[in-house]
């Protein structure tokens, strides 16, 4: 065994050992006697458990946790010394599924998913397939971080890919304390660049889309007063325009979870999102409509059960022996951290459900 597949194992080992640790804490504590209901039995109140799936409409794939940046609420622990990286064979194997389902969205994420060697194979093997909407999962900063990243901007173009992008605030104090010094002038580098392409222009079809999650132990306001904010600041001070904004919840998990431990605001946070639990949130999280594809072909409910190490309750548990039938049949799983879709107007990664 090589090296660097050895450090790879013991990488993932301690992975699973930490994600172990953090459902542990999710479950226990306050919610065993600090007066906090299970979310199980919360959802059962209104006849919502089990939580069951609904027909499938996206369908997400992790292609790698590498990332060229280390934002301090990333529920994906992703950056820089990260090797889980997908392979072609099982991209190939994405492919042959995403060909036989009828899902109208591909959802490709990472860490920065450009970053996945095989990247732009998989996006022109993918467009030949028929998906409706087409979504890469970018940064923005992976545009400028190397010259082999700088003609991205065309290649989406080409491909008429949905470009969704994290931007924490328009202002570059918040949205570097997040995501590291200098990511916010490159953020409003890239978007420029977009928007010189067509992306984020009105009644264009190259649709730019950004995602906002708040830079500290709160929820998020109201996603619609929240994206005229944004797009009345980017437009006078950086004539920057863009489509929609989804508002997303920091859930209680990976760096997030161990920052609100650190700062002591786990307890505090935890009680919010109960307080804000909304059924009516419950049918529309993403769970119910999504299929999440690890970068080793594992599936998930959702991409924070990805991070849980909480495979589906299927016999089909991979990408290779995928069966949508079975797999339509099974009950999501749920734990604590899924108070964090159903708080407020709910919470997935197209923002809002409700």
């Amino acid at each position: 065994m090589t090296k660097l597949k050895i450090q790879s194992l013991h990488k993932r080992e301690s992975e699973l050992a930490n994600a172990k640790r953090q459902l542990e804490i999710l479950s226990n504590g306050i919610f065993l006697n600090g007066g906090l209901p299970k979310f199980e039995a919360k959802i059962a109140e209104t006849n919502q458990f089990p939580l069951k799936p609904n027909k499938l409409e996206i369908f997400q794939v992790n292609v790698g946790y590498m990332c060229n940046q280390v934002c301090s609420h990333c529920h994906v622990d992703a950056g820089p010394d990260r090797t889980e990286i997908m392979t072609i064979e099982t991209m190939q194997q994405c492919l042959d599924v995403i060909k036989k389902t009828e899902a109208h969205t591909l959802d490709l994420t990472g860490g920065a998913p450009e970053m996945n060697p095989n990247f732009r194979w998989f996006v022109e093997e993918a467009t030949k397939v028929g998906i409706k909407d087409f979504i890469v999962r970018s940064n923005l900063t992976i545009i400028r971080a190397n010259k082999k990243y700088h003609d991205l901007p065309e290649f989406f173009k080409k491909h008429n890919v949905h470009v969704v992008s994290s931007m924490p605030h328009w202002t570059r104090g918040k949205t570097d304390r997040q995501r590291g010094d200098g990511v916010f002038d490159k953020s409003i580098k890239a978007l420029q660049e977009l928007n010189a392409i067509g992306y984020g222009m009105p009644n264009s079809n190259l649709k730019l889309d950004l995602v906002f999650n708040p830079t500290g132990a709160f929820l998020p306001g109201d996603q619609m007063s929240l994206e005229k904010e944004f797009k009345k600041a980017l437009k006078e001070d950086y004539g920057i325009q863009f489509h929609n904004l989804f508002a997303i919840t920091n859930l209680p998990i990976s760096r997030f979870l161990d920052y609100l431990i650190a700062s002591e605001n786990y307890e505090d946070y935890m009680y919010s999102l109960v307080e804000a639990y909304n059924p009516s949130a419950v049918t529309n999280v993403m769970c119910t409509n999504t299929i999440s594809v690890s970068w080793d072909g594992w599936l998930y409910d959702c991409d924070f059960n990805q991070m849980l190490g909480l495979k589906v309750a299927s016999k089909v548990k991979h990408i290779k022996d995928y069966n949508e039938e079975l797999l339509q049949n099974r009950n999501i799983i749920t734990s604590q951290h899924c108070y964090g879709c159903t708080a407020g107007a709910g919470s997935s990664c197209q923002g809002s459900v409700i």
